[in-house]
């Protein structure tokens, strides 16, 4: 097995609760266990009050989202600490919201929608995990309780800035965060069991289908339709000992995939 490799970007050591039972895809390479501190979450008032993040699980369960492990990472980390002070009344609103730089952070029912997608195996905790998007760090972190490593990469270094101070209260030992091209994968920390993308373009990177490993699996939103009428929908890759199999799924709206950093 390959030495893991060193990031620049490293978080350090306790986790928010009890991680739930492991969601693994056999065909990876085991990646070094993850140690889980508990950290009592505030049950205060107001956004700290376990009461909102329970009232935003009930109605992602209404939208549909049956796997207990998505529904319990979505109720543990707290999507107000990922926004901008005047947007937190609206922080457990399914509602996208602005992060800077003409980005935004996903909406609790895409990111569980897609979450749920990635965790289909149900025979245990996600092994190693690329994220294409870190943006403000939201979905890094509920993926924490969700897989053994998350490797998140972010193109734009003022929202991989961000995502380091959003993330830093919570202490992940198992959070790397990287300042890249998402286009190109990082090859480094492949393979991967799964791997998320928060961007779309018209078509799927041969990087990520490379670094995928066989038997995982792949989320993206991905173009479709004409330049005129262009539009997104979910795409799910999913790597087999006989080739690439794609299903595309409902429409959805994200910001489009570029390469290069900024």
């Amino acid at each position: 097995m390959k030495q893991r490799p060193t990031f620049p970007a490293q978080l350090d050591s306790t986790l928010a609760k009890n991680r739930p039972t492991p969601l693994g895809v056999p065909a990876v390479a085991a990646a070094p266990p993850v140690r889980a501190a508990v950290v009592s979450m505030p049950q205060g008032v107001g956004m700290d009050s376990s009461a909102v993040r329970m009232n935003m699980v009930q109605k992602l369960k209404a939208q549909g989202v049956t796997d207990p492990a998505v529904l319990h990472a979505m109720g543990t980390i707290e999507r107000h600490r990922f926004v901008d002070s005047a947007l937190v009344n609206q922080a457990y609103e399914d509602t996208s919201l602005p992060i800077g730089l003409g980005q935004t952070i996903s909406k609790p029912g895409v990111v569980s929608r897609m979450l749920e997608l990635l965790c289909h195996s149900g025979k245990g905790r996600l092994g190693r995990v690329l994220e294409i998007g870190t943006g403000c760090g939201y979905q890094a972190a509920v993926l924490s309780l969700l897989a053994s490593e998350v490797y998140s990469i972010e193109r734009l270094r003022g929202l991989h800035d961000k995502a380091r101070e959003n993330l830093r209260h919570l202490r992940l030992p198992n959070v790397h965060l990287l300042f890249g091209d998402g286009m190109e994968g990082y090859a480094k920390g492949a393979p991967y069991a799964a791997i998320i993308a928060a961007a779309g373009g018209e078509a799927v990177p041969q990087a990520w289908v490379d670094q995928l490993a066989v038997g995982g699996r792949l989320v993206t939103p991905v173009v479709t339709g004409s330049e005129k009428s262009a539009a997104q929908a979910l795409l799910v890759l999913d790597k087999t000992p006989q080739g690439v199999r794609q299903t595309l799924l409902e429409a959805v709206h994200f910001v489009p995939l570029k390469s290069g950093v900024a």
